[in-house]
């Protein structure tokens, strides 16, 4: 039962201090009780935040645990192929994660039951199908050409192959819940419960005697990975049983896989982009050297999370104000939106600037090094949080092909940065050319959504937005 902090409080305080008091209750009942999209919205996001806050919790030390027990050397050959394998396993979507929130809100906002259930038998039939042959041929081509890798990676990689349809597959699951608002089945099993399998499973396995090693921790990985993913496919099919309407499913499959192809090259050029760092630090430099460039960045993983939240609990209802047509409140919410990602990012950004050696402290007096490379990341992701879930904008109100564009030249930028600055700075190379991408990457965004859109998106609002408003009060 829903309690009135207004009615509850207000009544027993003081005139003076209730008549103070009341905007701030009555704002705290909003988002407690409200039945808006702002106000659902925002307890969305609170939940997922609290979820990727727990989840940072969890990762952070389940990697301090790991670079404790492989070594910096071990670590560093684990970290390239994970971070290889989770890149794939986007790419492995082809867009339907995506396109599955942009069609089950837009189909349920016009109840279209039968298009609802086609749509999210489609999205996890292609995905999952899609994962099975990416990783069978990435397999063939390692069996083939396996001279051609570094001996100690080829191992891990075949173990990355095995994993990678359970790790793709997720994508689509939890798009299809986030599009409902089931938040605990969306985010649980991918960001609690597999990286504690994964911890749990590789502590048993180091008492029992395996070594510790990328192999045992890829073996681990797959455990926990095979184990949370099935899990979250029963809930999820046992909740849409109880809650979708009977009716015969309708397929439009050229459609669809038509729109999911611009996202697919969105979420392909974005994921790439936001590894490609890693990935040129693990090809040109040592794995000591990539343990220690993804120790740094995964103390900033707190700061990302506030985006990724505003961006989970938004993107459907950016779908659903496009498709109801109401302009002005579209724009007002894109607004809020931008100010709910940049200032927490700011503020979590300036404290792990302060405090980010001791963070690293924890993975090993020789992850230390890595506390310049947080101040300059850093830079680059309150700049990228200065636009809001721009990208999530564009894609969900069918602008996906300019985003795919956008993210195709920063790509390119950051591509080109990485390859030049790492030989002549190493690892500070790769962080410079990451912030300099995310700066060049928030700019293109920011212009495409004003652009095509007529929506400003930034942090700054439009001189004439005040001057609207102002002339409105009066």
């Amino acid at each position: 039962m829903a309690i009135n902090l207004t009615e509850s409080i207000g009544k027993h305080l003081p005139d003076a201090l209730a008549k103070r008091a009341m905007p701030l209750l009555r704002m705290t009942d909003q988002f407690a009780n409200g039945s808006d999209s702002s106000a659902q919205s925002q307890r969305i996001a609170l939940i997922i935040f609290i979820i990727r806050v727990a989840s940072a919790l969890i990762a952070f030390l389940s990697q301090v645990l790991l670079a404790r027990w492989l070594g910096s050397f071990e670590y560093g050959i684990f970290v390239a192929i994970w971070v290889g394998v989770m890149v794939l396993a986007t790419l492995a979507g082809f867009g339907f994660p995506s396109a599955a929130i942009r069609f089950v809100a837009e189909y349920s906002e016009k109840k279209q039951p039968g298009l609802l259930q086609g749509i999210i038998i489609s999205s996890v039939v292609i995905s999952f199908a899609a994962s099975t042959v990416l990783a069978a041929t990435g397999a063939w081509i390692l069996y083939n050409f396996s001279e051609m890798v570094t001996q100690y990676f080829v191992v891990p990689i075949y173990l990355a192959a095995i994993c990678l349809p359970m790790i793709s597959l997720p994508g689509v699951l939890d798009g299809v819940s986030r599009a409902f608002n089931w938040p605990k089945i969306a985010f649980v099993p991918t960001y609690i419960i597999r990286p504690v399998g994964i911890l749990a499973v590789m502590g048993l396995a180091l008492f029992l005697g395996y070594p510790a090693s990328a192999k045992t921790a890829m073996w681990s990985a797959i455990i926990a990975t095979y184990g949370t993913t099935l899990g979250q496919f029963v809930s999820l099919y046992i909740k849409l049983g109880q809650s979708l309407p009977k009716a015969k499913p309708e397929y439009r499959i050229r459609y669809w896989i038509m729109t999911a192809l611009p996202m697919f090259l969105v979420e392909g050029f974005y994921y790439v982009q936001t590894s490609v760092d890693i990935l040129f630090v693990s090809l040109l430099m040592r794995p000591e050297d990539t343990a220690v460039y993804f120790a740094s960045a995964k103390v900033l993983a707190l700061v990302h999370f506030v985006y990724f939240a505003v961006r989970a609990a938004v993107s459907h209802r950016y779908s659903a104000y496009y498709a109801s047509g109401k302009i002005d409140e579209f724009k007002e919410f894109v607004q809020k939106t931008v100010t709910w990602t940049f200032w927490p990012s700011l503020l979590l950004a300036i404290f792990m600037m302060v405090f980010g050696k001791y963070f690293l402290m924890l993975f090993g007096s020789e992850f230390t090094r890595g506390e310049s490379l947080i101040w300059i990341l850093a830079v680059g992701i309150v700049i990228r949080s200065s636009v809001g879930p721009a990208e999530a904008l564009l894609m969900m109100t069918e602008r996906q092909t300019a985003c795919a564009g956008i993210y195709a030249a920063t790509l390119f930028v950051n591509i080109g940065l990485n390859f030049s600055l790492i030989p002549m700075f190493g690892l500070h190379g790769a962080a410079i050319a990451t912030t300099f991408a995310l700066a060049f990457e928030s700019t293109a965004l920011h212009i495409a959504a004003r652009k095509t859109l007529g929506i400003h998106a930034f942090i700054i609002p439009q001189k004439n937005e005040h001057a609207q408003s102002a002339g409105a009060g009066g």
